[in-house]
């Protein structure tokens, strides 16, 4: 059997529209297959036929050579995500999703007790839940940024709680519950003239509104959403990586030992051979607890592990991150889903990532407008706002959840956001409309209908 060799897609392999296609209409074309009245693009979107090849054509190539054997390389990947925001492709982690990203960064950064970070009332559920863990188990203060009636970070109010101190900023670009629009360069420019690591959540906005130019410290997002990857992938691009930052904990993928004596200890007697990952005595006679101080063994002396001879000890085997993003990255993954994603990051960079944002901030205009008012129903966000993320209040009698079940009812595809997603923001469930590329208008003006119960 001749097997085709493991790469990267290029970019010659993503074909841009065809000449005198819109975004819309190329978009749609690339997919065989999508759910009827699809308006979840912000939960989760469609995957391309070509993301489709290539998530099942991997995992075929694992069966055929086993999933070491079929390792694929990332590196155009990597570089094609990291372009979008202005990093290098040393600067790309992948991680199973945008919630696990956030906390493998915040989880391992070293801030010290009393530091401040900053964070508004409209941030993301998860990431408050985080944060707040954080803040209870280092001693950390969360201080509020202050917001606009519109919900949008005041850049004077930012300013002023910089000037007070700060010790790290946390910004949703776009929340899951609202689809305004943060104003991340500005806030960027701010944070690093105050010398504040800035972080921005870019699960809503990449592939969706422009992200470049914003100068964040870091950027935690998802394959699912904006840029049509598959589920089960999500991403950590770290340019202003420091040495504070760090994985929660360390893993042979990310991290190697600080004594080289340890990276070889060899199985003598009594001393520890590694079996299947665990480490254990040569002969397999003895654990951690009991190891004898025999030749070459280890001794615990005063709560210190020593190796018989003094050659080595506990505290010359501290382990310390590689360069780059790549210590925060497991190895062990959904390696078929990294590599859809790197074809959808391919896809977009071929369609324009400018002429998608322009188009999703029509497509969101022509929503609103449409949306506002039908049944009662409000539009949260302003009408004019540049993103296709909408959100609808409802009107007294009805909920988000039986207009939900309405249109589900009429092959119509929206979301229901609980507050949970923005608890000190949220005080009702909210119906969210995201429509994709290329969504027709009479799609929403299906919806329309379903809100006038």
């Amino acid at each position: 059997m001749t097997l085709d060799p493991i790469r990267a897609p290029r970019p010659s392999d993503a074909p841009g529209p065809a000449p005198g296609a819109g975004v819309g209409e190329a978009w749609r074309a690339a997919r065989s297959v999508a759910p009827p009245g699809h308006l979840d693009a912000a939960g989760c979107n469609v995957p391309s036929d070509r993301v489709l090849d290539a998530v099942v054509a991997h995992l075929r190539l694992e069966r055929e050579r086993g999933g070491y054997g079929a390792v694929p390389d990332l590196a155009t990947s990597r570089e094609a995500l990291a372009a979008l925001v202005g990093a290098g492709p040393g600067d790309v982690a992948f991680l199973e999703s945008g919630t696990a990203a956030m906390a493998a960064l915040l989880g391992g950064w070293r801030l010290g007790a009393g530091a401040r970070v900053g964070c508004a009332r409209t941030e993301y559920g998860s990431t408050l839940m985080l944060l707040r863990r954080l803040a209870a188990r280092h001693g950390w203060h969360l201080v509020e940024l202050p917001v606009d009636g519109d919900t949008r970070i005041d850049p004077d109010g930012l300013r002023a709680r910089l000037s007070a101190g700060l010790d790290l900023v946390v910004v949703s670009h776009i929340g899951s519950h609202r689809g305004v629009v943060q104003p991340a360069v500005e806030i960027g420019a701010l944070c690093r003239r105050a010398g504040v690591p800035f972080v921005l959540d870019v699960c809503q906005s990449l592939g969706h509104v422009e992200v470049r130019g914003t100068g964040a410290g870091a950027y935690v997002g998802t394959s699912r959403k904006w840029l049509a990857g598959p589920r089960g992938v999500g991403f950590l691009i770290t340019p202003g990586l420091t040495p504070a930052m760090d994985a929660p904990a360390p893993t042979l993928g990310g991290h190697v030992w600080h004594d080289p004596s340890w990276q070889d200890v060899v199985p003598e007697a009594g001393g520890l051979s590694r079996d299947g990952g665990v480490w254990a005595r040569g002969g397999g006679e003895a654990s951690w607890g009991d190891v004898a101080p025999e030749a070459g063994g280890l001794s615990r002396d005063g709560g210190v592990w020593a190796r018989g001879g003094g050659e080595a000890s506990w505290e010359g085997g501290e382990p310390v991150p590689v360069p780059g993003a790549a210590r925060y990255e497991s190895s062990e993954a959904a390696v078929a889903a990294r590599a859809g994603l790197g074809v959808a990051v391919l896809e977009h960079h071929a369609l324009g990532p400018a002429a998608v944002h322009a188009h999703l901030a029509e497509l969101g205009r022509t929503a609103r407008e449409l949306l506002d008012g039908a049944g009662g129903w409000r539009v949260a966000e302003p009408l004019d706002e540049p993103s296709a993320l909408v959100t609808l209040i409802p009107p007294p009698g009805d909920t988000a959840e039986r207009a939900a079940a309405r249109a589900a009812e009429a092959s119509l595809l929206v979301s229901v956001v609980p507050t949970a997603r923005a608890p000190l923001d949220l005080r009702e469930p909210v119906l969210r409309v995201s429509p994709p590329p290329g969504t027709p208008v009479d799609t929403l003006q299906a919806l329309t209908h379903t809100l006038c119960f």
